[in-house]
């Protein structure tokens, strides 16, 4: 049958290649070009959908901005937005400003109101104290809280020691031999001192000073003072604390509802220094802050 077709073939020399290019490719050359033209257009029209597609993405419009309302926020909203600018200014607000603390005046306190957690203990008249020096010795000495404040330091003159604590007077003292001895070496030591203390005055069987040992209460400081006398009011009396070297604190206690009720929750705890005061008769008013100076006046039972 080859030769048949082969026979049958027109004696050209293109009609040849042809045939030729049939049996070897197995496609006519018409159906070649078919094929790239259906190709090109098949890429024509991707291209076309791409370019179309783009063109329509660049013409959509962006959603508006949503304008921002100038009224102020409410409820929940309100709450949420001041507790985020509120965490924002903790963390990274202005430095410029000092953090202020609670119970604390713009972080740093007020003594007078609040002082310190565990305050140090703080000289007083009649205090003493031992001085050490470690490469000295021969400037050892033990030194005594005169009644002006002072101390009497060995070859360097006075120093007020009442109100400093044991740490600030060991510094002090250093200071004060640095004139002559070079970087010196100092160790301060309490030797003898005020020991903690309450005052009892008024309608009390046996008014003074008593030493405070241990937890002691209202109710039970008036018992180591003796009781009450039957003239005293039992239903106003006052505790006295001292907040500062020149200002006390008054607390008003019903020790006789109190004692009737049985209830002994709001017998207050004294602390060293505490004045108590039962009046015989009933004090129209009292400060709540007064003057270290004024309690004299409730030492005398016979002012009220």
């Amino acid at each position: 049958m080859l030769g048949t077709q082969l026979y049958l073939l027109p004696n050209s020399s293109n009609a040849r290649a042809a045939w030729f290019a049939v049996l070897s490719n197995g496609e006519s050359p018409e159906m070649n070009v078919i094929t790239k033209h259906v190709v090109l257009g098949a890429a024509g029209m991707l291209i076309l959908q791409f370019a179309v597609v783009t063109s329509a993405q660049e013409t959509v419009p962006w959603p508006a901005s949503v304008p921002v309302s100038s009224a102020p926020p409410t409820g929940k909203l309100a709450a949420a937005e001041s507790s985020q600018s509120q965490g924002r200014s903790g963390t990274g607000g202005s430095t410029s400003g000092a953090i202020t603390q609670p119970g604390k005046a713009g972080g740093m306190g007020d003594p007078a109101f609040g002082g310190e957690r565990h305050p140090l203990y703080r000289l007083s008249k009649s205090d003493t104290v031992d001085v050490n020096f470690t490469f000295s010795p021969d400037f050892n000495q033990t030194l005594t809280v005169q009644p002006d404040g002072f101390v009497a330091l060995k070859s360097a003159g006075s120093l007020l020691a009442e109100g400093l604590t044991v740490p600030q007077m060991q510094q002090a003292v250093a200071n004060a031999y640095r004139g002559f001895l070079h970087e010196p070496e100092v160790t301060v030591t309490l030797k003898d001192f005020d020991k903690p203390y309450f005052l009892a005055s008024g309608e009390v069987a046996r008014p003074g000073k008593y030493e405070l040992r241990g937890d002691l209460t209202v109710n039970e400081a008036v018992a180591i003072a003796g009781g009450f006398t039957q003239q005293a009011r039992h239903s106003q009396v006052v505790l006295f604390r001292r907040i500062s070297a020149y200002v006390a604190e008054s607390h008003v206690i019903d020790l006789k509802k109190m004692l009737d009720s049985r209830d002994l929750r709001e017998d207050l705890h004294l602390q060293p220094g505490d004045f108590i005061f039962v009046p015989q008769s009933r004090i129209s008013k009292i400060r709540k802050y007064v003057p270290t100076n004024s309690m004299s006046w409730y030492m005398n039972p016979l002012q009220f």
